[in-house]
């Protein structure tokens, strides 16, 4: 695949649900890629990336143009936040308290969050069970953060369909939180393998590495 062609799905499976393509944000998940891959993509207009990795993301948000949105998509340790805060438009993974409390420390407000929620109860995952999202959201939101809306990654699919269940109870997820929690608009699910059922499913924004840049780098795997 390539970057034309995940825009044009993206189009096509947003027509299909009867959903706008504006509404969709593409974060071209670029871990592991190169100042010029991320360059490349860049070029044809594309501003949103996502990193995994603290330090990766510090150094290539130092050398790229200063306009580029970035994502940060992993697991983050507390003692890794200083050099995300500052980066990031948007924190895809809050998923506990500490890192709620280490996210609030420094100047001015932080950046928003989404709250991670582990959709299919994955015992090696990270991530707040369906159950205890509610609490923890008035608990963070009382603490100052602005919680945007939620984010999963669901088990790995034998085929995309089977990512469906995951993403429709995300949703519904989201829809009763959001009578309490009305910030709570986005839903940040779907990558290579399943970014179009994601979008049919109500995706806000869909995370998208492998179908834009092709095969990983093996040196940050």
């Amino acid at each position: 695949m390539s970057y034309d062609e995940v825009m044009a799905r993206v189009q096509e499976a947003a027509t299909r649900s009867g959903r706008s393509p504006g509404e969709i944000t593409v974060v071209a998940v670029s871990k592991t890629m190169t100042l010029s891959d991320i360059e490349g993509v860049y070029r044809l207009g594309h501003r949103d990336f996502g990193e995994n990795r603290a330090g990766e993301m510090a150094e290539k948000a130092a050398n790229l143009p200063t306009d580029i949105r970035w994502h940060f998509v992993g697991s983050l340790q507390s003692n890794k936040v200083r050099g995300v805060r500052g980066v990031v438009s948007l924190l895809h993974s809050m998923d506990r308290r500490s890192l709620a409390k280490a996210w609030m420390k420094g100047s001015g407000l932080p950046p928003p969050v989404l709250a991670q929620v582990n959709v299919g109860n994955e015992p090696q995952k990270s991530g707040l069970s369906p159950g205890e999202v509610a609490g923890e959201l008035t608990w963070m939101e009382g603490l100052g953060l602005e919680v945007r809306g939620l984010m999963a990654i669901p088990p790995i699919p034998s085929h995309p369909e089977d990512s469906r269940e995951h993403f429709r109870s995300l949703r519904l997820l989201r829809d009763e939180l959001r009578l309490a929690h009305p910030t709570l608009t986005e839903l940040s699910m779907g990558m290579s393998d399943d970014f179009e059922i994601a979008i049919e499913e109500g995706a806000s924004i869909i995370r998208v590495g492998r179908a834009i840049f092709g095969p990983r780098n093996t040196t940050g795997e």
